[in-house]
């Protein structure tokens, strides 16, 4: 039975390793999620000059901006003008950091702000329009519930790694790998609502420009907040095949050296 044994050892090595991988790649996707939910560039919007474009709005850009009443179409003229970015719970834009508007821009441009406003939940859950900013001209269904989805699937996605990081531990109390399945397939759920995220905020994003095109001065881009979020998508497919595979593995070669014995 030695040289059994000794394979068996090796096998074991092996399934640490491969243990340890998942856990440091689910560690580095949850703290990779974590931070694309709670930054704000998700999107950004780059003016070629935001200061002459404040200028001519004056103080009514901010004012329109953080009004309750501001909808979609408002507040997205504001991003496009004034350097604006937008992440799933808040949205900024770039102001003269001087409170008097009528100082000369040369000031401005040395002394800008970035100030945000968080969407509340309500705002999260509200209907858009096939018009932005037209109540009358219908709901748009399509972007109604990609809204709610890129809302929702995050916390989706985090509470499943949560609770499968609750089964790993329970199967190291266990000194078992079969709870390690559980965990695997818990992830991979994980990866498949990170992957439809991604999906709804590009399409959201796609639907928006088409109803309220970029102006030509206006460039558009996703920021680093969407892709740690892509990254971290594939991190969770590749913790939970590492789980899976150490799990089922262990199983089979567990069940070989229990009929090796018996026989």
């Amino acid at each position: 039975l030695f040289p059994f044994s000794s394979k068996g050892a090796m096998m074991d090595n092996r399934f640490a390793t491969a243990l340890v991988i998942a856990c440091v790649l689910s560690l580095i996707s949850t703290i990779y999620m974590a931070a694309s939910i709670g930054t704000d560039f998700w999107y950004e919007y780059h003016t070629l000059s935001p200061v002459e474009n404040i200028t001519e709005a004056g103080r009514s850009v901010w004012e329109e901006f953080v009004s309750e009443e501001a909808d979609e179409k408002t507040y997205t003229d504001a991003l496009f003008r004034c350097n604006g970015t937008v992440g799933l719970w808040r949205r900024c834009i770039t102001v003269p950091k001087n409170s008097h508007w009528y100082s000369p821009p040369g000031i401005w441009k040395t002394d800008m702000t970035t100030n945000c406003i968080s969407f509340s939940l309500s705002d999260q859950f509200m209907e858009k329009y096939i018009e932005p900013g037209n109540h009358n001209s219908g709901t748009d269904l399509n972007r109604t519930y990609l809204w709610r989805l890129q809302f929702l699937l995050p916390f989706v996605s985090l509470g499943l790694m949560c609770f499968g990081a609750l089964i790993g531990l329970c199967a190291c109390a266990c000194r078992s790998l079969y709870p390690a399945i559980a965990t695997g397939v818990l992830h991979f759920l994980a990866g498949l609502c990170t992957l439809g995220l991604v999906g709804c905020y590009v399409a959201g994003i796609e639907l928006l420009h088409k109803k309220l095109p970029l102006p030509d001065d206006v460039r558009g881009e996703f920021g680093w907040s969407f892709c740690l979020a892509c990254v971290s998508a594939p991190l969770q497919f590749m913790a939970a095949a590492l789980f899976i595979w150490a799990a089922r593995t262990n199983r089979k070669e567990f069940t070989l050296l229990k009929a090796y014995r018996v026989a």
